[in-house]
Protein backbone atom coordinates (compact mmCIF):
# COMPACT_ATOMS: atom_id res chain seq x y z
CA UNK A 1 0.00 0.00 0.00
CA UNK A 2 1.50 3.34 -0.99
CA UNK A 3 1.42 6.45 1.17
CA UNK A 4 -1.29 8.16 -0.90
CA UNK A 5 -3.52 5.09 -0.55
CA UNK A 6 -2.92 4.98 3.21
CA UNK A 7 -3.82 8.66 3.46
CA UNK A 8 -7.01 8.36 1.42
CA UNK A 9 -8.14 5.29 3.38
CA UNK A 10 -7.43 6.91 6.75
CA UNK A 11 -9.12 10.19 5.81
CA UNK A 12 -12.31 8.43 4.76
CA UNK A 13 -12.29 6.12 7.80
CA UNK A 14 -11.69 8.86 10.36
CA UNK A 15 -14.18 11.24 8.70
CA UNK A 16 -16.83 8.51 8.85
CA UNK A 17 -15.96 7.69 12.47
CA UNK A 18 -16.53 11.34 13.39
CA UNK A 19 -19.90 11.29 11.62
CA UNK A 20 -19.06 14.03 9.13
CA UNK A 21 -20.24 14.01 5.55
CA UNK A 22 -17.92 14.87 2.69
CA UNK A 23 -19.83 18.12 2.28
CA UNK A 24 -19.38 19.09 5.94
CA UNK A 25 -15.70 18.22 5.88
CA UNK A 26 -15.11 20.04 2.61
CA UNK A 27 -16.75 23.16 4.05
CA UNK A 28 -14.50 23.01 7.15
CA UNK A 29 -11.42 22.68 4.93
CA UNK A 30 -12.42 25.31 2.40
CA UNK A 31 -12.35 22.89 -0.54
CA UNK A 32 -15.07 21.48 -2.77
CA UNK A 33 -16.76 18.20 -1.89
CA UNK A 34 -15.74 16.95 -5.32
CA UNK A 35 -12.06 17.62 -4.57
CA UNK A 36 -12.37 15.94 -1.18
CA UNK A 37 -13.97 12.93 -2.85
CA UNK A 38 -11.06 12.78 -5.29
CA UNK A 39 -8.64 12.69 -2.37
CA UNK A 40 -10.62 9.97 -0.61
CA UNK A 41 -10.73 7.91 -3.81
CA UNK A 42 -6.94 8.20 -4.14
CA UNK A 43 -7.16 10.15 -7.41
CA UNK A 44 -5.28 13.26 -6.21
CA UNK A 45 -2.85 14.08 -3.42
CA UNK A 46 -3.54 16.93 -1.02
CA UNK A 47 -0.87 19.50 -0.26
CA UNK A 48 1.02 19.34 3.01
CA UNK A 49 -0.90 22.44 4.10
CA UNK A 50 -4.21 20.71 3.45
CA UNK A 51 -2.97 17.61 5.25
CA UNK A 52 -2.43 19.80 8.32
CA UNK A 53 -5.93 21.23 7.98
CA UNK A 54 -7.35 17.70 7.75
CA UNK A 55 -5.55 16.74 10.95
CA UNK A 56 -6.81 19.83 12.76
CA UNK A 57 -10.40 19.35 11.58
CA UNK A 58 -10.36 15.67 12.55
CA UNK A 59 -8.53 16.43 15.83
CA UNK A 60 -5.76 13.93 15.19
CA UNK A 61 -2.02 14.22 14.77
CA UNK A 62 -1.03 14.39 11.09
CA UNK A 63 1.07 11.25 11.55
CA UNK A 64 -2.16 9.29 12.19
CA UNK A 65 -3.29 10.14 8.66
CA UNK A 66 -0.24 8.58 7.03
CA UNK A 67 0.19 5.54 9.29
CA UNK A 68 -1.13 2.22 7.91
CA UNK A 69 -3.78 0.61 10.10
Amino acid sequence: MDLREVLSTNLRRIRNETGRTQEEMAHLLGVSARYLGSIERNRVSPSVTLLGRFAAALRVDASVLITPV
